[in-house]
């Protein structure tokens, strides 16, 4: 199956680093203004999804959902719905990452929602990766200055962190004392993250 690589209106910076994730097989979705960064990205639409209150709709000869501005979902979850229903299960989301904190939060919590159905799911901005992290081990190369474990869907328990700065065995990270901020991978190794209960999000900075 396809990976489905959903685009919102977030400022997206670096399109040249950007590219570098995508494919050719994937199938693209663009959220409302998020069809700004089709040239950037030198893609073309599949989907045009949106309610359209920050940009005109386009018209353009390609499937189009009209939104209506009154709604409980936003433009991208919406999108993510419409992707899941078409029965694709990798996801990967750009342009959601930006200057309104609250559709930051919303559309971080896309990952857990994905996570729960068991589907693949990457959130890139021009500095990070986002995903959440579970009992399936993760690894990160030591090409990533940075990386964070940060508690934003409840109760984590169990975390192991190996071959890093600050390594973790059996730990709890909770939503009040986020001490899993800002780690680094030992040089020449490939650091492990686990969580034995509950779901954190991992944040690798490039």
């Amino acid at each position: 199956m396809k990976r489905c690589v959903i685009v919102g209106g977030a400022d997206i910076l670096d399109y040249e680093k950007t590219k570098e994730y995508l494919s050719s097989e994937d199938f693209y979705i663009f959220c409302d203004c998020g069809l700004r960064h089709s040239e950037g990205l030198g893609v073309e639409p599949n989907l045009i999804v949106g309610d359209f209150d920050s940009s005109e709709n386009p018209k353009l000869d390609t499937e189009t959902i009209v939104l209506p501005r009154e709604k409980d979902d936003t433009d991208t979850v919406f999108a993510v719905k419409e992707a899941i229903n078409r029965g694709f299960e990798d996801f990967l989301i750009l342009g959601v990452i930006g200057q309104r904190l609250d559709h930051t939060l919303g559309n971080v919590s896309i990952l857990k929602m994905l996570f729960d159905k068991g589907f693949k799911a990457l959130i890139v901005d021009d500095y990070c990766e986002m995903t959440a992290l579970g009992k399936d081990i993760q690894y990160i190369p030591d090409t990533y200055p940075y990386f964070s474990l940060i508690n934003v869907f409840g109760k984590s328990t169990g975390i192991i962190i190996k071959n890093a700065k600050y390594p973790l065995e059996n730990a709890e990270i909770t939503c009040d004392y986020q001490f899993g901020v800002s780690n680094e991978v030992i040089k020449g190794e490939v650091a492990e993250v686990s969580v034995r209960d509950g779901v954190l999000l991992l944040v690798k900075v490039r």
